[in-house]
């Protein structure tokens, strides 16, 4: 049987087929010149690459860099076209739980997390990203798979188009502007993905974009005020928040269609990350962590952040939610429906083997 991958960004849940792709397309190799070191605590997944051989191995594309071709990308994302990635409302009473609720926190935490819109092998889809403190004050994170990703059968490799930015967005406003991203930046390793081998891939599920200043003449972390921390290496089974903007409150049919399960809000979740290990037919690398959480479709690319000041909504963005998982209250993995089977939002946590070079490259474009 094919596998069965839940993502969280734009098709809720995709079957691919067993077939590889036969050639990939990379517009360019990167060699950043570093050298890095994992420490012996960090979780590195077999074959990841290290040190100046990371480093050569990030992979850049340039989107949209003329001031046509941004304003082409603009002139895209109409209210109509953006209004048709949300999720119809219900009539359900409103419900807040530690694993799902509307952020009604600080403002610095929404001002830095924003919806990601882009076009996936001609299909609208949303994601979710984060601004990082960086040097060029105009990076943000999110999952390789809302940077770069396969069609419906593992195949046709690319970079998506129309990637744009919307930093706190809520019920179809862009408070503090819209950015249009300038270059995508992920691992040459994530571009061979064929949706199949999680292990050999799912670590890679982790991207920057570069943005261009919005109409104002903005740069991102200007127009906001502010950013994220990053961090690599940090212990996975610390205390968290994850922030995303679900289309859907998965496995709740309570929370269904209230709108911070729409797409149209920002919503979170908060409790102590586990790491998955996948099932024993379609295992999972080390290092992929999250904590319980009923985010959906939409919620890929959001924040992992550990040690979030609760008044300024600032903390350490320390990896990304890219899938569900599943838990029984024993810890172990159970199957997605059955009795006591609890399901957890989650992705791999950063690190200097595979992020850092990423994030240096990106915030140095």
């Amino acid at each position: 049987m094919p596998q069965t991958h839940s993502r969280t960004g734009g098709h809720l849940s995709r079957i691919r087929s067993r077939a590889r792709r036969q050639a990939v397309l990379m517009t360019a190799v990167l060699a950043a010149g570093m050298a890095l070191a994992t420490p012996a605590a960090a979780a590195v997944p077999a074959g990841t690459p290290t040190d100046a051989a990371a480093a050569n191995r990030v992979a850049v594309h340039q989107e949209a860099v003329t001031a046509a071709q941004q304003q082409a990308v603009l002139d895209y994302w109409t209210p109509e076209r953006t209004a048709a990635l949300t999720t119809p409302a219900s009539a359900n009473p409103p419900r807040s739980a530690p694993d799902g609720a509307p952020w009604t926190g600080a403002d610095g935490l929404s001002r830095t997390v924003g919806r990601l819109f882009f076009t996936n092998h001609g299909e609208d889809e949303s994601c979710t990203a984060t601004v990082v403190d960086s040097a060029n004050r105009s990076t943000v994170v999110t999952a390789g798979h809302c940077v770069n990703s396969p069609d419906l059968l593992g195949d046709h490799d690319e970079w998506l188009s129309n990637e744009m930015f919307v930093p706190g967005y809520h019920d179809g406003l862009a408070p503090y502007g819209r950015f249009v991203a300038r270059a995508g930046v992920a691992d040459a390793t994530w571009l061979l993905n064929d949706e199949q081998s999680a292990l050999k891939y799912d670590a890679y599920d982790q991207a920057f974009l570069v943005l261009n200043t919005d109409a104002a003449g903005r740069r991102v972390q200007d127009a906001v005020g502010g950013a994220q921390r990053i961090g690599f290496d940090r212990p996975g089974g610390a205390a968290v928040h994850e922030f995303g903007y679900p289309r859907e409150a998965s496995g709740d049919p309570a929370r269904a269609g209230l709108p911070e399960y729409t797409g149209a809000r920002l919503a979170y979740c908060a409790g102590r990350a586990r790491e998955y290990p996948g099932t024993k037919d379609h295992p999972e690398p080390r290092g992929v962590w999250g904590a319980p959480c009923v985010m959906g479709g939409g919620s890929s690319g959001g924040p992992r952040i550990a040690g979030l000041d609760p008044s300024s909504g600032i903390g350490t963005v320390v990896g990304d939610d890219t899938q569900g998982a599943f838990f029984d209250s024993a810890g172990r993995v159970c199957d997605h429906g059955s009795a006591g089977c609890t399901r957890h939002l989650a992705g791999p946590q950063f690190t200097s083997a595979i992020t850092k070079p990423l994030y240096r490259a990106a915030e140095h474009s």
